[in-house]
């Protein structure tokens, strides 16, 4: 069994975390920020939408790990166990004003068709409907932290400034066999990671409590604009958004949820309660605002070119011993739907790593007895 040290408590942390735990190794976690902490801007997890909507692209790699993932997540939302009460199998309906016809990779989600023209919404030319999933994250992370600890998990609450903190053995911990950088946004400024690829994708919502909504809609506009709503199975929606590359402001803006309000309203204008709703009036955000939970607003953690999820050995300037390392950061938006793959991908990893590393220091221990032994011939 190898002591495995990994930095970051997201989603991407958590599923890695416990993919390694299930290969047989001990696993510390490293972060300043937990599930059950109050929500920040800078640890993104809790804020998401999350739900399970292949991006459109040319990324195979990419469109695995969402493949992988989604065939776990769509098998936990099955009976009534733990998993299954924080994800909801919806129906979901998407629009777009742009022909995208063949383009959307959902043509493979259950019980996916084409929209009749009748069906849709302005400004859209287009749509798709299917079956998918939604993920209540502020009940399924700590769900995960919880089955981690179970499973003899430790964490370490601290802020990792440098790698070769945790590599040294700081804070009294036992010096790991490996490293796995989970970091996020955090891996441009981690001492011994900063990837300056690594920039913020803000994101903005409302979260309303709307227990009879039940289905999913989303909308893409020709300028970029995207609409969604994600229903729970607490009852709350999630509503947004905004995708603002590089802006780190980190507090809601105000119009910018009322604007968010607005454009969910126009593509699922039942969202404001069965009692006030009147076929000869237009719905508007002040008959929503009681039903507001919160305004929220997170930093995803994006990359160019694309997820980070790789291999490599670092040495600890302090003795110059060689570890292996495993990364797994820059999902963007795409980190609940593709956490269980990246997550498999970076255990396997991590295994090859560590067989190697074991090859290498019985050889050179090898090498050294026959050294002595010589020696005392």
């Amino acid at each position: 069994m190898s002591k495995i040290a990994l930095i970051g408590s997201g989603i991407i942390g958590l599923t890695t975390a416990l993919e390694i735990q299930a290969k047989g190794h001990q696993v510390t976690i490293f972060a300043d920020s937990l599930p059950a902490d109050t929500k920040s801007t800078k640890f993104t997890s809790p804020w998401a939408g999350a739900d399970h909507v292949m991006e459109m692209g040319d990324d195979a790699k990419k469109r695995e790990y969402e493949q992988e993932t989604f065939d776990r997540l769509w098998k936990e939302s099955e009976g009534d166990s733990d998993d299954a009460r924080c994800i909801m199998r919806v129906i979901q309906k998407r629009y777009y004003e742009e022909d995208v016809t063949g383009k959307t990779q959902l043509e493979h989600m259950p019980d996916f068709r084409t929209l009749a023209q009748e069906e849709l919404i302005a400004p859209a030319t287009c749509g798709v409907s299917f079956k998918t999933v939604t993920i209540d994250t502020a009940a399924y992370l700590p769900l995960l932290l919880a089955r981690f600890l179970s499973r003899g998990g430790q964490v370490r609450r601290t802020y990792v400034q440098h790698i070769d903190q945790v590599l040294q053995g700081a804070w009294g911990m036992p010096i790991p066999d490996a490293l796995v950088v989970c970091a996020g946004l955090g891996a441009r400024f981690l001492g011994g990671v900063e990837d300056k690829d690594v920039y913020p994708i803000r994101g903005q919502t409302v979260l309303v409590h709307t227990p009879w909504i039940t289905d999913s809609r989303g909308m893409r506009e020709k300028n970029g604009q995207g609409t969604y709503i994600i229903p729970r199975r607490s009852g709350d929606t999630v509503i947004g958004g905004t995708r603002e590359v590089d802006d780190w402001y980190p507090h809601p803006r105000l119009e910018t949820g009322h604007a968010i309000l607005e454009r969910a309203l126009r593509l699922m204008p039942h969202l404001i309660p069965p009692n006030l709703r009147d076929e000869s009036k237009t719905p508007s955000v002040a008959d929503l605002e009681p039903h507001i939970v919160e305004h929220g607003c997170g930093l995803r953690p994006a990359r160019k070119g694309g997820i980070r999820v790789e291999s490599d050995i670092v040495k600890v300037a302090a003795c110059g011993r060689e570890v292996p390392i495993v990364y797994n950061y820059g999902h963007g938006g795409a980190g609940y739907q593709s956490s269980w793959g990246t997550a498999l991908r970076a255990a396997r990893l991590l295994e090859e790593a560590v067989r190697i590393q074991t090859i290498r220091a019985g050889r050179r221990l090898a090498g050294s007895s026959l050294k002595v032994y010589s020696y005392r011939q």
